[in-house]
């Protein structure tokens, strides 16, 4: 794994196993342009939904053993994310924190809420049919995409609820659950004050 920041609220991560090559970076303060690719074109659709919607600049490189599962590719996206997004937050000085949504998308409505804690939580209750079809050639499981977010807060280190209040069609429940989580990131990391947003005095 190897780290380089390029000033301002940036950052690339990269991690290297037997089973993927992950890079990403992030500019939390770009125009929401996307370039994704994982060899997973629904999971593409939906990180670079992240990068839009989130108001980020956001590249995401990477291969991995899809012969074999998506799940190995899956979770490091969301453990090599989390770390670029922990590292371009630097130390959170003058950031919003906390954000919240209701985010509808045709008959899905999602919740979601999230806190630049430090405090690594996931709450995911976003129930799916077991027998949901995989989406996208190769196909993405719907179930991974708790896995994702599990990985993703896990190294960012921050609180994330996601409750899916209603919704049939599976990928528009995960579209709005992204969506959503894009745009509570783009209000949590907006800059509005000038010391770090904790009693503490860090996070």
């Amino acid at each position: 794994m190897t780290t380089e920041t390029a000033g301002g609220r940036t950052a690339r991560r990269e991690r290297r196993t037997k089973e993927t090559t992950i890079s990403v970076v992030l500019d939390l303060d770009g125009t929401g342009r996307a370039d994704v690719g994982t060899g997973l074109p629904f999971f593409d659709h939906m990180l670079a939904q992240l990068g839009r919607h989130g108001g980020f600049d956001l590249t995401v490189a990477a291969s991995g053993d899809l012969h074999v599962d998506a799940h190995h590719t899956v979770e490091d996206v969301g453990i090599v994310l989390g770390e670029a997004l922990a590292e371009a937050l630097q130390d959170k000085a003058g950031v919003r924190r906390f954000a919240s949504i209701a985010l509808p998308l045709d008959e899905a409505l999602v919740d979601v809420a999230l806190d630049l804690s430090g405090r690594p939580y996931l709450a995911y209750e976003v129930p799916l049919p077991a027998e949901a079809a995989p989406l996208g050639a190769p196909g993405f499981d719907p179930q991974l995409a708790e896995e994702f977010w599990r990985a993703f807060v896990t190294a960012a280190g921050i609180t994330l609820h996601l409750r899916l209040v209603s919704g049939k069609n599976t990928h528009h429940v995960l579209e709005a659950s992204f969506k959503g989580v894009a745009r509570c990131l783009r209000d949590a990391v907006r800059l509005e004050g000038g010391g770090v947003p904790s009693t503490k005095g860090t996070l």
